[in-house]
């Protein structure tokens, strides 16, 4: 048919193709995504090394999103931070658009959209629990002023390091021009051990459990609660309680075992949890970011506006929703006389580290 065509003349479908081609690339052009900018701090450590190249991947922000890493550590750690960049150069990941790797904290916190700190001051043999929270209280201050002056308008920050809790409480007062409700802490690596202890107890999949919370402070008094948390079965969600059959296991063995984790895998590996606490940042940012599944919460670490009777003005774990980059704490759930006096008890503590830090500021 194409030989019967006077000469020089183009078949329907090559003049349809010449035409398509310029505006699939115009839509793409138009589709493509700004890059986000990414802090975080600590970034030479354990945890910011397992963590970069999952943001880089696009485990925080989705497999559409591109990256700019911004890295900080501090001067002793140069060295190390440079060997960080140059492995994430070699990686070649699509979605990373740039890296700045800086001891600089105003060079690191100019322009970001997030920021995960993890970089903090470890307690050491020896040292007295406000020694630890005086050193935490400074970083924490000079990271938040250069937060509160360079970072981008609207910038979600989350807070890693250990007191975290007290640290984002910390961050929010001397960055008050970041709201409230962009400050959290990271206890979602604790709800996720939570979920992985019912998932190993039930012999199912852990995305097949759901609704675990865990309340208040990253610490050994937080309360992880599974009153409310279910299991997909092929008949239908199940009661957690009513699959383990064994409240004696829920109300001992099981808070016990998510609450001293951390130093069950420091007994195990030397180190403290790094690959586990990297994933379950990623994991925080994204919901907080692209929004939890319909019917599922999850537990961030956020700024208390006196639910479910606690303390206003502290940084404490509850159950949340989030859609349209905004968390919303998930109210009207009961809490009996044991959870109750869970929920007290952290809360107690994070009173105590909330007067405690304050006092190092004075």
């Amino acid at each position: 048919m194409w030989s019967m065509m006077p000469p020089c003349t183009l078949h329907p479908f090559f003049i349809a193709q010449t035409l398509f081609i310029p505006s699939i690339r115009s839509i793409s052009s138009k589709m493509a995504k700004d890059p986000v900018r990414v802090l975080v701090t600590g970034a030479a450590g354990q945890i910011g090394y397992a963590l970069v190249p999952m943001i880089a991947r696009g485990v925080m922000l989705g497999a559409d999103q591109p990256v700019i890493l911004h890295m900080l550590d501090i001067p002793p750690a140069a060295e190390s931070l440079n060997g960080v960049k140059m492995e994430l150069v070699d990686a070649a990941f699509p979605l990373l658009k740039g890296v700045v790797a800086t001891t600089d904290v105003v060079e690191a916190c100019t322009g970001v959209n997030i920021a995960v700190m993890v970089g903090g001051f470890p307690r050491k043999e020896g040292m007295e629990r406000k020694d630890v929270m005086s050193k935490n209280v400074s970083i924490y201050k000079s990271q938040a002023s250069a937060l509160e002056k360079h970072a981008a308008a609207n910038c979600k920050v989350l807070v890693v390091a250990n007191p975290a809790n007290t640290n984002a409480l910390i961050l929010k007062e001397f960055a008050p021009s970041i709201p409230e409700k962009n400050i959290s802490c990271l206890t979602r690596l604790d709800h996720n051990r939570a979920l992985g202890q019912i998932s190993e107890r039930l012999g199912v999949q852990v995305s097949d459990v759901k609704n675990v919370i865990i309340w208040g402070n990253h610490s050994s008094t937080q309360y992880p609660d599974v009153n409310h948390a279910t299991v997909t079965t092929p008949s239908g969600d199940k009661a957690v309680r009513e699959l383990v059959a064994d409240d004696a296991w829920l109300n001992g063995e099981f808070i016990s075992t998510v609450q001293q984790r951390g130093a069950a895998i420091i007994k195990a590996r030397k180190f403290s949890s790094a690959l586990s606490a990297a994933s379950s940042a990623c994991d925080h940012i994204r919901d907080w970011v692209l929004g939890t599944p319909q019917g599922t919460w999850v537990s961030m670490g956020v700024y208390s506006d006196g639910s479910y009777n606690v303390p206003a003005g502290l940084i404490y774990s509850f159950p949340v929703t989030c859609a349209n980059g905004e968390w919303t704490i998930v109210q009207g759930l009961p809490i009996d006389e044991f959870s109750r006096k869970k929920l007290d008890l952290t809360g107690e503590e994070l009173s105590e580290e909330k007067a405690l830090a304050y006092s190092c500021l004075s």
